[in-house]
C-alpha cells in the first residue's frame, strides 16, 4: 500500500462504521436484494423497463431507507424511513404475485424463496418499526401475521 491507497477486500466488516451497517435489519436487506435480482434477470426483455425495473428498484429502495433512516436525529424519523422500506418491501412481494401470475416461470422455487425470504425480513422490520414507536398512538397499518406456510 505505498500509494496511499486503501484496499478493503473480504474483511469489509471490520471497517464498517456507520450505524445501519450494524442492524441485523439492513443486513437482512442486503440478503433479500439476492433473490429479487436473481428473479428479476429470468423476466423475459419485454419486462426490463416494467416489472423487472420496478421490482429491483423498490428491493434496493428497502435497504437505502433503512440506511437513510439510521442518520436521523429521532426515532420518529428512523420510524418513518421504516415505514417506506416496509412499502418497498410489499412492492417486491406484488411484483412476485405478478410473476406468477403471468406464469413467467414453469418452476416457481426462486418465486418461494423470495417469498418466504420477504416474510421474514417484514416480521424484522414491522418488530423494528414497533419497538421505535413504542407506546405512542401513532396511526399504523397493524403487521401482517404471515402463518401461511409455502411448500418449496
Amino acid at each position: 500500500m505505498d500509494d496511499g491507497q486503501l484496499t478493503i477486500g473480504a474483511n469489509l466488516e471490520k471497517f464498517m462504521t456507520y450505524k445501519f451497517e450494524k442492524l441485523e435489519v439492513w443486513q437482512m436487506a442486503m440478503d433479500n436484494v439476492d433473490p429479487i435480482y436473481s428473479l428479476a434477470e429470468e423476466l423475459p426483455h419485454n419486462e426490463d423497463y416494467n416489472l423487472k425495473s420496478q421490482m429491483t428498484r423498490a428491493a434496493t429502495s428497502i435497504a437505502l431507507n433503512i440506511a437513510e433512516g439510521s442518520t436521523g436525529q429521532s426515532d420518529a424519523e428512523q420510524t418513518r424511513f421504516l415505514g417506506m422500506a416496509i412499502r418497498s418491501l410489499k412492492e417486491t412481494v406484488a411484483c412476485q404475485h405478478l410473476i406468477r401470475r403471468r406464469k413467467f416461470f414453469n418452476d416457481e422455487t426462486k418465486i418461494e424463496i423470495a417469498y418466504l425470504k420477504s416474510q421474514t425480513l417484514a416480521r424484522k422490520l414491522q418488530s423494528f418499526r414497533k419497538a421505535l414507536i413504542g407506546d405512542s398512538k401513532q396511526i399504523s397499518e397493524e403487521p401482517p401475521s404471515y402463518l401461511f406456510e409455502v411448500e418449496i
